[in-house]
């Protein structure tokens, strides 16, 4: 072999060393920049979610106010509106744990049947809404909430009593006394009768925590009065991402009275 081919096969040798340099730290660079913006646009679908939510309350107070009670929630074959069977004479809901009426609402962000979404857009990610069918006042005076005069017949003293036991929100499904109470877990609230939540983004596959088995979700859930809201958080088996709002008793209360529907 001649010094000329020795100095070529050298050289062709240094040209890769450097190509695979390169290219490795480029992909460094490129996981460094990916991973942050992944970040990034998963906060920004949390925010816009959350603003979802906000305006999702706005709507079912608005129509509490023009209507004296709230719509029942959406089921699966209801196009986003009330099902049917809906009585708001007598209040009775075919389902007290569903989702949004958005159709019936005119509310924004819906996906072609007529639900809600989330930011994430996915079938699996329609906007979910639960009412209690809880007696306020007295033993006989179910679906307060849902049947017309309900409220008004509840009276607000019944409506702001602090014992008052409706939708509990709890901090951690670790020390809930099941359907229940929060038990030895921390009670966000126990006293509202409205919920709406995303189940987040891993919607589609479903937690598999204590704490998301709390929701109704698409994998099915507890549908009773308890709630879970707490700290998001990915690790598997204790993983949490939903979002979960309600409407504080005294912020109802103060729209029905402003709307003439109290007392």
């Amino acid at each position: 072999m001649t010094r000329a081919t020795i100095h070529t096969c050298t050289r062709r040798g240094s040209i890769l060393t450097d190509c695979s340099v390169a290219i490795f730290i480029s992909a460094l660079l490129v996981g460094t920049i990916a991973t942050p913006l992944q970040t990034q646009v998963e906060n920004r679908k949390i925010e816009q979610t959350e603003q979802l939510l906000d305006k999702a309350r706005s709507a079912l107070l608005g129509y509490a106010a023009a209507h004296g009670y709230f719509p029942c929630p959406a089921d699966n074959a209801s196009s986003g509106r009330e099902p049917a069977g809906t009585d708001h004479a007598t209040g009775v809901c075919p389902t007290n744990y569903g989702f949004l009426p958005a159709a019936t609402l005119g509310f924004e962000n819906s996906d072609t049947r007529g639900y809600a979404v989330d930011a994430w857009g996915r079938s699996e990610n329609r906007i979910r809404y639960a009412i209690t069918n809880q007696a306020v006042g007295s033993p006989t005076n179910s679906n307060a909430f849902t049947r017309a005069n309900g409220m008004r017949t509840a009276t607000i003293a019944a409506l702001s009593d602090p014992a008052l036991s409706l939708f509990h929100v709890c901090g951690t499904a670790a020390g809930v006394v099941a359907g229940t109470s929060c038990g030895t877990a921390l009670t966000l609230v126990s006293t509202t009768p409205i919920v709406v939540w995303s189940v987040g983004s891993n919607a589609a596959e479903g937690g598999a925590s204590a704490d998301e088995a709390q929701n109704p979700n698409p994998k099915g859930g507890s549908a009773d009065r308890i709630f879970i809201s707490r700290v998001r958080n990915s690790v598997s088996g204790t993983e949490f991402d939903d979002i979960v709002w309600w409407i504080p008793m005294p912020v109802l209360v103060t729209r029905m009275i402003a709307a003439g529907q109290l007392p």
